[in-house]
C-alpha cells in the first residue's frame, strides 16, 4: 500500500508540473489533488523538495550510469529528446525559485556518469586517477553547459546535428586529455 500511495503522489506531482510551476505547488494542494490526508504525504516525503529530489531521480534516473562502450551521444540525445518531450515540466523546475536543487542535482548525477565513462578509456589507457577525475570534471561541466545551451535555446535545437557535431569535439578532446 505504501509504494501505491507513494507512486500516486508521484504521479500527482508530476501533472501538476505540467500544469504550474513549482513554486505553485503546495503540500496542500498536492493531497487534496491526491485525496490523501497531509500526514500520508509527510509519511512519504519530508517535503516538496525530497518529492522534487524523488521525481528527478525517476525522470533522470534513467540516463546515469547508462553511458557503456562509448556511447554516451545516444544517451546525450535519448535525454534531449526527453527534456523536450517534457518540455513544460523542464521549464516550470528549470525556472522555478528552487533551481539550485536542480543544478545539484544535475551536477551531482553528471559527475558520476562522467566519471565512470572517463575512467573506462584512462583505465585502457593506464592513466593516473588525478588526472582522469580533473578530465572527468572537464567533461561533466562541458556537458551541463551544452545542455543548458539547449534550454537557453528553447530546446529547438537539432538535437541529433547538434550533438553529433559536439561529439565530434568532445570526443577528440578527451583523447587529447588522456595521452
Amino acid at each position: 500500500m505504501a509504494n501505491y500511495t507513494q507512486n500516486l503522489i508521484l504521479e500527482t506531482f508530476e501533472n501538476m508540473l505540467e500544469r504550474m510551476p513549482l513554486e505553485k505547488i503546495t503540500v496542500t494542494e498536492l493531497t487534496k489533488e491526491c485525496n490523501i490526508g497531509r500526514n500520508t504525504f509527510y509519511y512519504h516525503y519530508e517535503d516538496i523538495y525530497a518529492l522534487l529530489d524523488d521525481a528527478l531521480l525517476k525522470m533522470l534516473g534513467l540516463y546515469e550510469n547508462t553511458i557503456q562502450g562509448g556511447d554516451w551521444k545516444s544517451v546525450m540525445k535519448s535525454l534531449l529528446y526527453a527534456c523536450r518531450e517534457n518540455k513544460r515540466v523542464v521549464y516550470h523546475i528549470y525556472h522555478s525559485l528552487s533551481r539550485d536543487r536542480l543544478e545539484q542535482y544535475v551536477f551531482s548525477r553528471t559527475d558520476n556518469s562522467a566519471y565512470n565513462f572517463i575512467s573506462q578509456i584512462a583505465e585502457e589507457r593506464g592513466v593516473d586517477p588525478e588526472r582522469t577525475a580533473a578530465v572527468a570534471d572537464i567533461v561533466k561541466y562541458s556537458i551541463i553547459g551544452f545542455i543548458l545551451r539547449f534550454f537557453w535555446n528553447d530546446m529547438r535545437d537539432d538535437i541529433d546535428e547538434s550533438v553529433d557535431k559536439y561529439g565530434i569535439y568532445l570526443d577528440e578532446l578527451i583523447d587529447k586529455m588522456l595521452h
